[in-house]
């Protein structure tokens, strides 16, 4: 029987351990006995810096959760509240839901287990599927579409490959090179619409040379135009990817964000144009339907004009552009390479702040 007891209460803790919901237990006297990882993630703060400390520190913006676990340790009954805006001790603020249960023994109230759901995840988790379906219905759309452009271009092409063979005439050969010039780059654009179909090469490569490599091109390209700021934290592992895409990931995002940048028209301010590099791990993040235990978090930060409103919900659709001179294909590209590396990427925009995250599993969870 006590082994049993003793078993049961290891699946409970593991449980608890992992659930994605912060979980966090307050004695009678509303001091901290326990806290789950998750819990740990969304208040930003440590198990060893938090326990023992009363409510009114964890929580020292927020009256509404203070009330809550008082009126339960004067009325001994669950209360929930949704949507509230919790303020973390670092000032950031996000939407969650506050469920307090309190926990008796012989009729007296000895703890009470707070649940918190972060909504704004849920939000994330919900646009998530959601772009990730609208992508796969569209690259199989597009799929289909490159099938039947390219049929008709390879024989175009090779109608025209024979027309040249039987010509003399110099001017009219210069007629069949451009058909077979401009069939190729047809077909090769189709390609990219519908996305590669090629494996990945991939192998344990610290992220920081793809970003430096990145830095490199885009300092000799505008030497004198782009002040590039890196942020990176040095302890991060290896991470398996194919180096070669995912410095094309990186370099189509940073070109964007400085051809963005270079067309806008100058701030009164006079700011330089700024583009910053970062890198840190994140614990516990969901990605798809798999949770993860750490994913590697890559901002691309920039300081343009932003992403116009109306582009924001369909700038990873192919041929979305609002540039002259663009295809529309870099960022349709750059989700489709991270989709094969099983990440995520997401971007938040406004008017003098663009960030575009990168999000990769650090390890086989």
């Amino acid at each position: 029987m006590i082994n049993n007891t003793k078993i049961d209460y290891k699946i409970c803790r593991y449980l608890i351990e992992n659930m994605e919901t912060a979980v966090l237990l307050f004695n009678s006297e509303l001091k901290l006995t326990a806290i789950n990882p998750a819990a740990e993630d969304l208040l930003q703060a440590s198990a060893r810096k938090l326990m023992g400390q009363r409510h009114d520190v964890l929580f020292p913006h927020n009256a509404e959760c203070r009330d809550i676990l008082t009126t339960i340790l004067q009325e001994n009954r669950t209360i929930t509240e949704r949507e509230i805006r919790l303020k973390l001790i670092t000032g950031s603020t996000i939407t969650v839901d506050f469920a307090a249960t309190p926990l008796n023994r012989t009729q007296k109230l000895t703890s009470i287990i707070v649940e918190i759901t972060h909504v704004d995840r849920l939000l994330r988790l919900a646009r998530e599927e959601h772009l990730q379906e609208q992508y796969e219905t569209t690259r199989q759309i597009l799929k289909g579409i490159a099938h039947e452009v390219k049929n008709p271009l390879g024989g175009l092409r090779g109608a025209a490959q024979l027309l040249d063979m039987d010509l003399e005439n110099e001017i009219q050969k210069e007629y069949t090179a451009v058909i077979i010039k401009e069939a190729d780059r047809l077909s090769d654009l189709v390609d990219k619409m519908a996305g590669s179909n090629q494996p990945l090469e991939m192998k344990p490569v610290n992220i920081h040379i793809c970003l430096e490599h990145v830095r490199t091109l885009i300092s000799a390209e505008y030497p004198t135009l782009v002040n590039i700021i890196t942020n990176y934290d040095p302890s991060l592992p290896e991470i398996s990817i194919d180096q070669n895409a995912m410095t094309q990931v990186i370099l189509n995002i940073s070109r964007n964000a400085v051809q963005a940048m270079l067309n806008a028209p100058k701030a009164s301010s006079g700011e330089p144009n700024s583009l910053q590099f970062s890198t840190r791990p994140v614990g516990r993040f969901t990605i798809g339907n798999t949770l993860h235990r750490t994913v590697l978090q890559i901002d691309i930060k920039d300081n343009g004009p932003g992403i116009p409103e109306k582009l924001q919900a369909k700038v990873f659709y192919p041929l979305i552009t609002d540039k002259p001179e663009g295809t529309g294909l870099g960022l349709s590209i750059v989700q489709n390479i991270i989709n094969q590396h099983r990440g995520l990427v997401e971007f938040t925009s406004q008017t003098g702040k663009t960030v575009f995250s990168i999000f990769l599993p650090l390890m086989n969870d």
